[in-house]
């Protein structure tokens, strides 16, 4: 099986550098207009680095980590040449199938979005496909995506969505971490320890949730003793409006990922 890849940048290159982990890197080829950026991350993983889109087209399974307002440089290169036999796996953000279907009419594609989370191997990735994809296909493209972390099939009416809680989320999650940490070297922690404890809590946290199987509220609950410390910040964070916040930052990074689709 040979996989390809346009584009090694941020996202491109972490589900990448997962891939060549797990597979075959003298059947992996990528390119990147950034000639430099390409040849180091070639260097970097084994995988071979090739100068022209047009090279990795021979591929089984052809990965497009190009910006939405790039594609259609990309595609008035690459369309006349994709084979119907080549699977074409899209990142960008709020380009439907439909679209992506109108600068190549004879290719056939899986829609996906991760989050920079694939760099550590813990992407949340969401994927979606047409019936021209096989389930074989489609299930060859799910195990190559969990190279880089967890993977769901979800319909295409909620990439948006996805789009918007865990691609952007990362982002939200970052800032929160942040704030925590600054939070505790205001109350007298080093600061490179207070992000230490920041994160670590987090990353335990998030744990929980995922593996207890328990609704967050039900965990938030259980920390929140009577008259307790927890329940002091749980009342100042309800003051300020954090939940609301947090659901208007999803909401406006959803309404987004809808306008670049247009």
């Amino acid at each position: 099986m040979k996989i390809g890849c346009i584009g090694t940048g941020a996202m491109g290159g972490a589900i990448m550098r997962a891939v060549c982990k797990k597979y075959d890197v003298s059947q992996i080829k990528v390119t990147d207009k950034n000639v430099e950026m390409g040849k180091a991350f070639a260097a970097e993983t084994g995988a071979a680095f090739v100068e022209n889109n047009t090279d990795v087209l021979d591929c089984d399974y052809v990965f497009l980590a190009v910006k939405p307002q790039f594609l259609g440089d990309v595609f008035a290169e690459i369309a006349g040449k994709i084979s119907n036999k080549t699977v074409v796996i899209s990142m960008a953000a709020g380009v439907k199938i439909e679209k992506l279907e109108s600068w190549a009419p004879k290719a056939r594609f899986i829609r996906m979005m991760p989050n920079v989370c694939a760099q550590i191997g813990e992407a949340m990735t969401a994927v979606t496909y047409k019936d021209n994809i096989s389930e074989a296909e489609a299930k060859t493209a799910i195990e190559i995506l969990s190279s880089a972390g967890r993977v769901e099939v979800v319909p295409e009416k909620l990439m948006d969505c996805v789009t918007a809680v865990s691609g952007s989320g990362p982002a939200f999650v970052f800032m929160f971490i942040e704030a925590l940490a600054d939070a505790a070297v205001r109350c007298g922690m080093p600061r490179t320890q207070a992000y230490t404890y920041a994160a670590q809590t987090v990353y335990g946290s998030a744990g929980m949730v995922l593996e207890s199987g328990k609704h967050p509220a039900a965990l938030k609950d259980m920390v929140c003793s009577p008259a307790g410390t927890t329940i002091e910040g749980v009342a100042a964070l309800e003051k300020n409006n954090f939940r609301n916040a947090v659901i208007e930052a999803v909401t406006a990074a959803c309404e987004r990922s809808i306008a670049l689709g247009k």
